[in-house]
């Protein structure tokens, strides 16, 4: 086992230094545009150093029109850093170096963390081409890492850590939100509504004491994060995005996402409620997550590159059979041509010599959805495969399921 654990940190650490080799052209020779994209080594960390004031270590959340668009930790991070650079001559390549050289050590702890949970797939988070491409866009990985151990110490019986690191994780990056509509479900089938009442309950205590001292003080900076989501219109990489690329036209996105979003968290529920017999709590609760998670992010209106790091680790826990690794593997193919595609695409309107033209770009975003998809199939098809001809969803079932929500109140 340790033998093992010190091959997975060989293989983290040979990831990382990849990924540097990747983005180290713009580490060299600055990050211009178009030759940013050109060379595919774009990265938020160097391009909001100066844009949201972290040279000049402005609070982040400060100025109503410039506040960071990340939640509150991603943001006392980006600030935090900022008091940590020393080289007059070169800040951005410095506070790129010292952001990443954190990553690195977050990306270590994730892959441990994935190990302890899911040893037999573990592997492949380090050595997943698109996670090695997205490594340093963005500061995700602090959120990814708390996640994980949430679903760490979940699966250890631990249940007020696990929604403590949850808490985190959403004050973090946000997403992680959508774990709670799996543990839910877990918690309503194991008659255990009050274990659901107070895990959601630590959750929401922690994301209030950690967002309220940001949000009295100051508001309109705290709040930009949540309205510019909400108010945003079809972005980068969403499906929504390639059909207007298409020529398509996409009305009430908002409410049209929102109600997708809902009738797939239906679709999911039911799926549950098929294979909740068949398969271990944790494996159900992994798998859900994942599930969620990909669903959440398909009908999100931006689907960012480095979204493949909130994916990828779930992914790897979600897995139970050796026959599921030829879709990780075309999902993961998909999402490496999509990460250069998106870089190319903005290096042709943005004055590159080359580019990919919009239609082409467009299609990228179909390709790696369809991708994600055909993973999630095969994962549903191993799941449903355990399940005896007994065992399939029926209407009593259905009723049985239902009526465990005011088991907890017994």
């Amino acid at each position: 086992m340790k033998t093992v654990s010190k091959s997975l940190i060989l293989l983290a650490v040979l990831a990382s230094l990849l990924s540097f080799v990747k983005f180290n052209h713009c580490r060299d020779v600055g990050w211009g545009v178009p030759d940013v994209y050109v060379h595919a080594c774009y990265s938020d960390i160097s391009a909001l150093y100066s844009d949201r004031g972290m040279d000049k270590h402005v609070f982040p959340y400060s100025s109503a029109t410039n506040a960071v668009e990340y939640p509150v930790i991603t943001g006392l991070v980006m600030w935090g850093t900022s008091y940590l650079v020393s080289d007059e001559k070169n800040p951005y390549r410095n506070y790129f170096d010292i952001n990443i050289a954190l990553l690195v050590l977050l990306f270590i702890g994730l892959v441990i963390t994935i190990f302890k949970i899911n040893p037999e797939f573990a592997y492949l988070l380090p050595v997943a081409p698109a996670v090695i491409a997205s490594l340093f866009i963005n500061w995700d990985l602090w959120a990814v890492i708390t996640a994980a151990l949430s679903i760490y110490f979940y699966k250890k019986e631990k249940p007020d850590l696990s929604a403590l690191f949850l808490g985190i994780s959403i004050v973090t990056k946000f997403f992680p939100i959508v774990f709670l509509f799996p543990i839910l479900l877990i918690s309503i089938k194991c008659g255990r509504l009050k274990y659901f009442l107070r895990y959601f309950a630590i959750t929401v205590i922690t994301w209030l004491a950690i967002n309220l001292p940001i949000a009295l003080t100051n508001y309109q900076g705290w709040s930009r994060f949540y309205k510019m989501n909400f108010t945003r219109t079809a972005d980068w990489g969403s499906i929504w995005y390639g059909i207007t690329a298409l020529g398509g036209k996409v009305s009430a996105l908002n409410y049209l996402s929102i109600l997708i979003t809902f009738i797939l968290i239906a679709a999911l529920a039911i799926f549950y409620i098929d294979i909740s017999e068949t398969r271990t709590h944790h494996q159900n609760l992994t798998l859900m997550i994942f599930l969620t998670m990909a669903a959440f992010t398909s009908v999100n209106k931006v689907y960012s590159p480095q979204y493949i790091l909130w994916l990828t680790p779930f992914a790897v826990l979600a897995m139970t059979n050796k026959k599921e690794r030829s879709a990780f593997w075309i999902w993961q193919g998909a999402e490496l041509i999509y990460h250069f595609a998106i870089w190319q695409y903005f290096a042709g309107f943005l004055g590159g010599k080359f580019g990919l033209p919009e239609n082409w770009y467009a299609l990228t975003i179909f390709i790696r959805i369809a991708a994600l998809l055909y993973f999630c199939l095969t994962l549903a098809r191993t799941a449903l495969a355990a399940r005896s001809t007994t065992q399939r969803l029926s209407r009593g079932s259905l009723l049985e399921f239902l009526s465990k929500a005011t088991d907890g109140y017994a």
